[in-house]
């Protein structure tokens, strides 16, 4: 997958747009990071490593410069108005965040519920805090999940009420609290690694977009939940509080062990895809009647490039999707040395057909992947 959020678009008028921009994107953006790879040991010397070659991670770098038609005042501006989200769209279309993946109908049935098998000390204790933390939420909310009902013929009302089945509103508590927190551990490690490049004045070798990306993504998941309840004030004093602390843990964890971190990430990422399946199994089977028919938000739309008819379950396959990404990225870095090692990921990634399926790169995975990545922008520079 080439790292263009356009390319898998689904309306024919933004493919025709992508088609026509393909050729200047390549020469401004990705070719900007093969101009360097021509000159690089990597294609020459068989025995140099992609990950930590000099000069062969230069990230790819997207230019998008849009014109605003005319001006107006503050008073009369879209931009002003409280929700911008839904209204900056409307009039300029195209790439207003950064790059994530579009995926195709194939794609968002390909995911699998996957665990990684812990190898070393380290990989037990982030697993072990993952399956502590979602055991205690699950106490906090009394949720039960079970395969089958308890006793044969309860009412989906009997079965919210025992706490064996969530309500719409318990499912959106849920999802609402889970993504705040989820949006922080790409934010800590882009501002780390940032910081790092500034102090020691390097290259980042491509982790910081990465990161950023990941961030982003699980705060525009944020945004599209709360479309649909607003939360209320305590329950936005509880997200505080929790974002406070955990935020923190996680700015002292990465600056001792990134790798720990990428890895502890992974399997938080297991977790969510595991709560998207359920909610997904549970709207299908009709035990969340309320959203059988609600149609998907209007930012949804548009991030994820969804048809005009989408409903709420096709913006939950899109999320679970995403996650299912973050979880095969944060366990592929994981495997890398973050201090030398490319991040495979910089300038493209694997459709959904591999990380749906796969839990993740080994180091000499990725190391393949980079060299193939190499190839492939400089095969469309007309070199081969």
């Amino acid at each position: 997958m080439i790292r263009t959020p356009l390319i898998h678009a689904a309306h024919p008028a933004i493919r025709a747009s992508c088609v026509r921009s393909c050729g200047s994107l390549l020469l401004r953006g990705a070719c900007g990071y093969s101009r360097h790879l021509s000159t690089t040991p990597l294609l020459r010397h068989a025995d140099v490593s992609p990950l930590t070659a000099n000069n062969t991670h230069h990230e790819a770098t997207e230019i998008h410069k849009q014109e605003l038609p005319g001006s107006s005042s503050p008073e009369t501006s879209q931009l002003t108005k409280h929700d911008a989200v839904s209204t900056v769209p409307d009039m300029v279309r195209g790439d207003w965040v950064l790059f994530h993946p579009v995926y195709s109908p194939s794609e968002l049935k390909a995911v699998e519920v996957l665990r990684r098998e812990r190898k070393t000390l380290g990989d037990k204790m982030a697993y072990g805090v993952v399956k502590l933390s979602r055991t205690l939420f699950d106490f906090v909310s009394g949720y039960k999940h079970v395969a089958k009902p308890p006793a044969p013929g309860m009412t989906i009302e009997e079965l919210r009420k025992a706490g064996y089945l969530l309500s719409e509103k318990q499912w959106l508590e849920r999802i609402l609290f889970l993504e705040s927190i989820a949006g922080v551990p790409g934010m800590v490690a882009a501002t780390l690694r940032h910081l790092t490049s500034l102090r020691l004045m390097r290259r980042d070798s491509g982790w910081i977009h990465t990161c950023l990306e990941e961030a982003e993504n699980e705060r525009m998941h944020l945004m599209t939940f709360m479309t649909l309840r607003k939360p209320s004030m305590f329950f936005r004093l509880m997200v505080l509080a929790a974002q406070g602390v955990f935020y923190n843990i996680f700015f002292i964890a990465y600056m001792l062990s990134p790798k720990l971190c990428h890895r502890f990430v992974g399997h938080l990422e297991e977790e969510a895809v595991v709560t998207y399946t359920r909610c997904i199994a549970d709207l299908e089977a009709g035990r969340i009647p309320e959203w059988s028919d609600l149609p998907a938000p209007e930012i949804s739309m548009d991030y994820w490039r969804l048809s005009p008819d989408a409903k709420l379950k096709d913006v939950l396959y899109a999320v679970r999707s995403d996650e299912t990404t973050h979880r095969f990225v944060n366990h592929s870095l994981a495997n890398l040395n973050p201090s030398t090692d490319v991040n495979p990921f910089a300038l493209r990634e694997p459709d959904m057909h591999v990380k749906g399926t796969k839990i993740e790169f080994d180091r000499a995975e990725s190391e393949q992947y980079v060299r193939e990545s190499h190839k492939i922008m400089m095969r469309e520079r007309g070199q081969n």
